[in-house]
């Protein structure tokens, strides 16, 4: 490990007291491994596939430690959107949303989403019929922000690419509201030797000013009683407590304890309720979070658009009967594909198109044509799809990592069928058979480009 900072020492060693010497000690040793199974999507036991369980995260159910680390991209589940490799701390979102969360739709914004660990988190935790933003300021981020909420496979979540004051506009339109604050990264220092070098007291102030200005952007979003969860990877007080605080008497958030019995996490100081993970007492990586109430506000309020709406797309019977609730969707149709969207939030979808940069909304399902349908891949993965009204083929690992390189597969068929390829009940993705060999329609870009030998696998067939 990189040598650290000595004035990020110092401060640690005012912090921690008698623990820094632990606390130090625990960053020359290899990080935990952890995983978020998708309580949408079941797989075969995690064992089965590679993923050797030790035990469960305390503060999430779904969240599980591993005794190593495989390779995850030789792992077809993975890709499947099975489940999501995840930070262990982070995942102590779980259990604020627990208490959080009203028992009715609410619209929640993340507003610094990519890569996604968060919005898949929250998107598995909103009530029924509720709508999540899943935002990244940074375009090349958003695109691997939406393929991760696409292999997630759900219909409730939009992909936008926005700077936090670009939602300015929309006052009092979300219930909640997550910033994971871009900062100085000292909770990632084992992980990633480039935040130590990039490290300095003058980043620290930086950091804290760019955090202000995200939030004074997103404040006014915020419906009244409605919550502002806020977390960092780090430890620095300036950019942890300081900005709850801050919060408090600037904005004129309440700070909101969070009730839990989990020893090891670590109380903030100071006026504000917060939480602190160390890695010599959690099982995890550095983090913060805390969670701000909102007192007064305005309520949101539709814009009147004089822009004459789209007209209402009517659900092809080739799709509604993949669907297992039609009901619940909206059709669209943006050139030559169609997608479904929650029809609940459809008013509010179409005016978000209207205020920001949407990259993915929904579902895309299906391209057509000259009247010819071709199925799209978010809907193999959508854990909403009728299987049952899908021909299917099983594959085992081999096939299923060839297919995920984007190679045809010999499989005899009837000519011009699709088929939905399945690896121990995840969908991987659409072929569609040519009689002789199955015509490969993984997306490009997603392609493992890994070299699959016995040296490079870490999944062997039982």
């Amino acid at each position: 490990m990189t040598s650290l900072p000595p004035a990020f020492e110092e401060r640690m060693k005012t912090i921690l007291k008698e623990e820094a010497g632990a606390f130090f000690q625990a960053l020359q040793m290899p990080p935990p491994v952890s995983i978020r199974l998708n309580p949408d999507k079941t797989m075969s036991s995690p064992a089965e596939n590679n993923l050797v369980p030790a035990e469960q995260v305390p503060w999430c159910e779904n969240g599980i430690y591993l005794n190593d680390r495989p390779i995850f991209t030789l792992n077809p589940c993975f890709h499947g959107g099975a489940f999501y490799v995840q930070e262990a701390s982070s995942m102590f979102l779980h259990h604020i949303l627990k208490q959080v969360l009203p028992p009715h739709p609410v619209r929640a914004l993340d507003l610094c989403a990519a890569p996604g660990g968060k919005s898949t988190l929250m998107a598995s935790l909103l009530p029924e019929n509720s709508l999540l933003i899943a935002n990244e300021v940074i375009r090349s981020r958003a695109s691997i922000l939406r393929e991760n909420i696409i292999k997630w496979g759900r219909a409730d979540i939009l992909v936008s690419n926005n700077d936090p004051s670009d939602f300015q506009g929309l006052e009092g339109a979300f219930d909640l509201i997550l910033v994971d604050a871009p900062c100085s990264g000292e909770g990632m220092f084992r992980k990633d030797a480039k935040a130590i070098g990039e490290w300095s007291e003058a980043n620290l102030k930086l950091c804290s000013e760019r955090q202000k200005r995200i939030l004074s952007d997103i404040w006014n979003s915020l419906k009244p009683e409605g919550f502002l969860i806020y977390s960092t990877c780090t430890y620095n007080p300036g950019e942890n407590e300081a900005i709850l605080e801050w919060i408090n008497e600037e904005l004129g958030g309440t700070s909101i304890n969070i009730e839990h019995s989990f020893k090891d996490i670590t109380p903030a100081t100071g006026k504000t309720y917060g939480y602190h993970f160390y890695p010599h007492k959690t099982r995890g990586e550095g983090f913060f979070i805390g969670v701000m109430q909102k007192q007064g506000g305005t309520e949101w309020t539709p814009r009147r658009n004089k822009k004459q709406k789209e007209k209402p797309v009517r659900f092809p019977q080739a799709l509604s009967s993949l669907l297992t609730h039609p009901e619940r969707f909206s059709a669209y149709s943006q050139d030559n594909r169609i997608g479904f969207i929650p029809v609940l939030h459809s008013d509010f979808i179409n005016e978000l198109e209207n205020r920001l940069r949407l990259i993915y909304k929904g579902c895309e399902a299906l391209e057509i044509n000259n009247k010819k349908i071709k199925y799209l891949h978010p809907l193999a993965l959508f854990s909403g799809l009728e299987r049952q009204q899908c021909p299917q083929y099983e594959t085992d690992l081999g096939t299923a990592l060839t297919y995920l390189k984007k190679e045809d597969i010999p499989v005899a068929g009837q000519n011009g069928e699709w088929l939905l390829l399945i690896y121990r009940n995840i969908a991987l993705g659409w072929g569609k058979s040519l009689g002789n060999r199955l015509n490969n329609y993984y997306p490009k870009e997603w392609r493992i480009r890994m070299r699959l030998d016995a040296e490079t696998s870490p999944i062997t067939e039982e």
